[in-house]
């Protein structure tokens, strides 16, 4: 992998290398005026979990936060490329549908998350508290990346399709993650000084070509939750999973950290999810969740959706993580 400390941050990213034919149109389509998308026929024969998709739809999400160098703002709702980006949506839906259960009560799907489990074989924390090597920890930092340099962002859109208790205590979550009115306490600046410890290009959307398609799956499912109303209660579940999950694994990677040497920065930034985090899984599932479902609890069973989508991208992401170190090579494309 190839790293160096940044210059100047860059406002806009540049557009990726496309994987096939659906991203590359869309690239072409944003690069090239009068290109038309990729025909959306084309969309139920790609594989919904596979570099092509996975990066068409992550390009054209990318539209909604800085967007790319050289491509005009208004883009972002170009009426020509919303059928494609729905397909895309539908596919990777129906693929998710029909994996993760149907039907759970947000009880059980959120309640699974509180169990710390005995079987450790398959977590990239527990691996790298234990076991892992500083390159390990650089590659999951430039994986993360993809998200942790947006983290808060895309949560952010639910706040408005909340009430009462579901949006006060999203509001005062998120308050905490955009570092409560301190832009130096911002998680996503806090991880980008992570990035500077371990020697990384702090750049937004950097290790974008880097990223294998399990890696942008679990950024595109908060884009795609996020930008439908009809899917709050799936984007709330999907917050509550990862306010859960996070202090626990937090403490294994801050022990990761200061195992490795990896530096001051790079551990603070999961020390502090440790603590913060274990206040926030309070709030979500009591505030957020409980509010959402006292006033629609209809939708119920949404929220265990969200949960258990992110559980299952999740471990998607770490069985391709723990395959390639396991093998002695590098997870990065």
């Amino acid at each position: 992998m190839t790293a160096g400390i940044a210059g100047p941050a860059r406002a806009e990213p540049a557009l990726p290398r496309g994987r096939g034919p659906l991203s590359r149109g869309v690239i072409r389509a944003l690069t090239e005026p009068g290109r038309p998308a990729p025909d959306v026929g084309d969309v139920p024969g790609a594989d919904p979990y596979g570099e092509d998709l996975q990066l068409a739809l992550y390009v054209l999400y990318e539209l909604h936060y800085r967007g790319f160098a050289g491509v005009p703002d208004d883009r972002e709702w170009d009426p020509a490329l919303m059928p494609l980006r729905r397909a895309l949506e539908e596919h990777f839906l129906a693929a998710l549908r029909g994996e993760v259960p149907a039907g759970r009560s947000g009880d059980a799907a959120l309640g699974e998350l509180l169990v710390e489990p005995t079987d450790h074989r398959g977590s990239v924390a527990h691996h790298l508290q234990h076991d892992g090597e500083l390159w390990q920890i650089k590659e999951y930092a430039a994986m993360r990346s993809l998200y942790h340099l947006k983290e808060a962002d895309p949560h952010a859109w639910v706040i408005p399709r909340l009430r009462g208790r579901a949006k006060a205590g999203m509001a005062a979550i998120e308050y905490d993650e955009f570092g409560a009115g301190r832009a130096e306490h911002v998680h996503a600046r806090l991880f980008a000084d992570l990035m500077t410890d371990l020697d990384l290009d702090t750049r937004y959307g950097h290790y974008l070509d880097a990223a294998p398609a399990c890696a942008l799956a679990v950024v595109n499912i908060m884009t795609l939750f996020g930008l439908h109303r009809a899917l709050r209660g799936a984007l709330v579940g999907h917050f509550a999973c990862l306010e859960i999950t996070s202090s626990p694994g937090s403490r294994r990677l801050a022990a990761a950290m200061r195992r490795t040497g990896a530096g001051a920065a790079a551990e603070h930034f999961y020390a502090e999810h440790v603590e913060a985090d274990a206040v926030h899984e309070q709030v979500v599932r009591r505030e957020v969740v409980g509010g959402l479902l006292a006033d629609e609890p209809a939708l119920e069973a949404d929220v265990a959706f969200g949960a258990d989508v992110t559980v299952h991208l999740e471990n998607r992401l770490s069985d391709h993580l723990l395959a390639s170190w396991r093998a002695g090579k590098s997870a990065l494309r």
